[in-house]
Protein backbone atom coordinates (compact mmCIF):
# COMPACT_ATOMS: atom_id res chain seq x y z
CA UNK A 1 0.00 0.00 0.00
CA UNK A 2 1.23 3.22 -0.96
CA UNK A 3 0.34 5.47 2.08
CA UNK A 4 1.97 2.84 4.56
CA UNK A 5 5.62 2.98 2.67
CA UNK A 6 6.39 5.81 4.24
CA UNK A 7 6.66 6.71 8.05
CA UNK A 8 4.21 9.45 7.94
CA UNK A 9 3.16 12.38 5.93
CA UNK A 10 6.75 14.70 6.26
CA UNK A 11 4.11 17.49 7.01
CA UNK A 12 1.60 17.11 4.05
CA UNK A 13 -1.84 17.75 5.23
CA UNK A 14 -4.80 16.71 2.76
CA UNK A 15 -8.51 18.38 3.68
CA UNK A 16 -11.15 16.74 1.81
CA UNK A 17 -13.95 19.80 1.71
CA UNK A 18 -14.94 18.56 -1.66
CA UNK A 19 -18.36 19.86 -1.02
CA UNK A 20 -17.43 21.75 1.94
CA UNK A 21 -16.91 20.93 5.99
CA UNK A 22 -19.97 18.82 7.50
CA UNK A 23 -19.73 18.31 11.00
CA UNK A 24 -18.83 20.18 13.72
CA UNK A 25 -17.00 22.74 11.35
CA UNK A 26 -20.41 23.37 9.18
CA UNK A 27 -18.63 25.29 6.37
CA UNK A 28 -20.44 24.76 2.87
CA UNK A 29 -17.64 27.54 2.05
CA UNK A 30 -14.78 25.54 3.11
CA UNK A 31 -12.67 23.40 -0.14
CA UNK A 32 -10.53 20.78 -0.38
CA UNK A 33 -6.72 21.27 0.70
CA UNK A 34 -3.53 19.58 0.30
CA UNK A 35 -0.84 22.13 2.69
CA UNK A 36 3.41 21.34 3.31
CA UNK A 37 4.02 20.44 0.37
CA UNK A 38 8.18 20.69 -0.10
CA UNK A 39 10.33 19.40 -2.95
CA UNK A 40 10.31 16.20 -0.42
CA UNK A 41 6.82 15.41 -0.90
CA UNK A 42 6.00 12.33 -2.51
CA UNK A 43 2.80 10.65 -3.71
CA UNK A 44 3.22 8.26 -0.89
CA UNK A 45 3.22 11.44 1.17
CA UNK A 46 -0.33 12.95 0.05
CA UNK A 47 -1.71 9.44 -0.31
CA UNK A 48 -0.50 8.90 3.72
CA UNK A 49 -2.55 12.00 4.37
CA UNK A 50 -5.29 11.36 2.75
CA UNK A 51 -5.75 8.13 4.82
CA UNK A 52 -4.99 9.95 8.15
CA UNK A 53 -7.48 12.48 7.09
CA UNK A 54 -10.20 10.08 7.57
CA UNK A 55 -9.09 10.06 11.06
CA UNK A 56 -8.74 13.66 11.81
CA UNK A 57 -12.15 14.02 10.94
CA UNK A 58 -13.30 11.27 12.98
CA UNK A 59 -11.25 12.62 15.81
CA UNK A 60 -13.51 15.96 15.22
CA UNK A 61 -16.68 14.64 15.45
CA UNK A 62 -15.72 12.68 18.30
CA UNK A 63 -14.78 15.39 20.27
CA UNK A 64 -17.71 17.55 19.59
CA UNK A 65 -19.89 14.88 20.64
CA UNK A 66 -18.38 14.26 23.91
CA UNK A 67 -18.01 17.95 24.66
CA UNK A 68 -21.87 17.82 23.73
CA UNK A 69 -22.91 14.53 26.02
CA UNK A 70 -20.11 15.90 28.61
CA UNK A 71 -19.51 12.09 28.52
CA UNK A 72 -15.28 10.80 27.96
CA UNK A 73 -14.59 8.69 24.94
CA UNK A 74 -12.95 5.45 26.49
CA UNK A 75 -12.91 3.46 23.01
CA UNK A 76 -14.02 3.52 19.43
CA UNK A 77 -15.80 0.47 17.75
CA UNK A 78 -15.21 0.64 14.38
CA UNK A 79 -17.16 -0.84 11.51
CA UNK A 80 -17.00 -0.47 7.76
CA UNK A 81 -14.88 -0.71 4.48
CA UNK A 82 -11.83 1.50 5.85
CA UNK A 83 -11.47 -0.24 8.87
CA UNK A 84 -9.38 -3.37 7.09
CA UNK A 85 -6.62 -0.89 6.86
CA UNK A 86 -4.63 -1.41 9.93
CA UNK A 87 -2.48 1.84 9.09
CA UNK A 88 -5.42 4.12 9.56
CA UNK A 89 -6.97 2.26 12.50
CA UNK A 90 -3.45 2.28 14.23
CA UNK A 91 -3.47 6.41 13.30
CA UNK A 92 -7.02 6.58 14.83
CA UNK A 93 -6.47 5.15 18.11
CA UNK A 94 -2.87 7.14 18.25
CA UNK A 95 -5.30 10.66 17.71
CA UNK A 96 -7.70 9.39 19.88
CA UNK A 97 -5.73 8.07 22.39
CA UNK A 98 -7.89 5.60 23.20
CA UNK A 99 -8.51 1.98 21.63
CA UNK A 100 -9.88 1.38 18.60
CA UNK A 101 -12.02 -1.71 18.69
CA UNK A 102 -12.83 -3.83 15.27
CA UNK A 103 -15.02 -6.82 15.23
CA UNK A 104 -14.59 -9.76 12.89
CA UNK A 105 -17.34 -8.68 10.80
CA UNK A 106 -16.80 -5.44 9.91
CA UNK A 107 -20.04 -4.65 7.93
CA UNK A 108 -21.83 -4.53 11.00
CA UNK A 109 -24.08 -2.06 9.34
CA UNK A 110 -25.41 -4.69 7.18
CA UNK A 111 -25.50 -7.00 10.05
CA UNK A 112 -27.53 -4.83 12.32
CA UNK A 113 -30.27 -4.67 9.61
CA UNK A 114 -30.51 -8.86 9.55
CA UNK A 115 -30.61 -8.79 13.07
CA UNK A 116 -33.48 -6.67 12.96
CA UNK A 117 -34.83 -8.49 10.29
CA UNK A 118 -34.24 -11.89 12.70
CA UNK A 119 -35.75 -10.05 15.71
CA UNK A 120 -39.17 -9.27 14.16
CA UNK A 121 -39.70 -12.97 12.38
CA UNK A 122 -38.25 -14.33 16.32
CA UNK A 123 -35.45 -16.14 14.75
CA UNK A 124 -33.64 -14.06 17.84
CA UNK A 125 -35.47 -13.51 21.19
CA UNK A 126 -34.55 -10.50 22.25
CA UNK A 127 -31.35 -8.15 21.71
CA UNK A 128 -28.74 -9.27 25.00
CA UNK A 129 -28.84 -12.90 22.23
CA UNK A 130 -27.81 -10.54 19.30
CA UNK A 131 -25.11 -8.95 21.67
CA UNK A 132 -23.76 -11.73 22.21
CA UNK A 133 -23.38 -12.92 18.88
CA UNK A 134 -20.49 -9.60 18.58
CA UNK A 135 -16.61 -10.74 18.25
CA UNK A 136 -13.64 -8.81 18.75
CA UNK A 137 -11.41 -8.93 15.99
CA UNK A 138 -8.31 -6.54 16.98
CA UNK A 139 -7.83 -4.27 19.37
CA UNK A 140 -5.38 -1.26 18.46
CA UNK A 141 -4.32 0.26 21.45
CA UNK A 142 -2.73 4.33 21.28
CA UNK A 143 1.03 4.16 21.34
CA UNK A 144 1.87 8.01 20.41
CA UNK A 145 3.34 10.25 22.80
CA UNK A 146 1.15 13.08 23.97
CA UNK A 147 3.57 15.99 22.16
CA UNK A 148 3.15 13.91 19.06
CA UNK A 149 0.07 13.88 19.24
CA UNK A 150 -0.56 17.70 19.84
CA UNK A 151 1.69 18.60 17.17
CA UNK A 152 -0.10 16.46 14.51
CA UNK A 153 -3.46 18.15 15.66
CA UNK A 154 -1.85 21.49 15.31
CA UNK A 155 -1.23 20.90 11.91
CA UNK A 156 -4.46 19.40 11.11
CA UNK A 157 -6.21 22.51 12.91
CA UNK A 158 -4.06 24.76 10.97
CA UNK A 159 -4.44 22.64 7.51
CA UNK A 160 -8.32 23.47 7.94
CA UNK A 161 -8.24 26.95 9.00
CA UNK A 162 -6.83 27.55 5.65
CA UNK A 163 -9.09 25.46 3.99
CA UNK A 164 -12.39 27.00 5.63
CA UNK A 165 -14.38 30.04 4.05
CA UNK A 166 -12.29 29.70 0.36
CA UNK A 167 -15.36 30.72 -1.64
CA UNK A 168 -17.24 33.85 -1.29
CA UNK A 169 -21.21 33.52 -0.44
CA UNK A 170 -22.63 34.73 -3.91
CA UNK A 171 -24.73 37.32 -2.43
CA UNK A 172 -21.79 38.69 -0.28
CA UNK A 173 -22.58 37.74 2.93
CA UNK A 174 -20.93 35.09 5.32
Amino acid sequence: MLAASVPDTNGVYLVPAFVGLGAPHWDSYARGTIVGLTQGATAAHIARAALESIAYQSRDVLVAMEADANVPLTELRVDGGATANDLLMQFQADVLGVSVVRPQVSETTALGAAYLAGLAVGYWNDQTELAQQWQVERIFEPSMSQDKRAGLLAGWQKALERAKGWEEPEDGTA
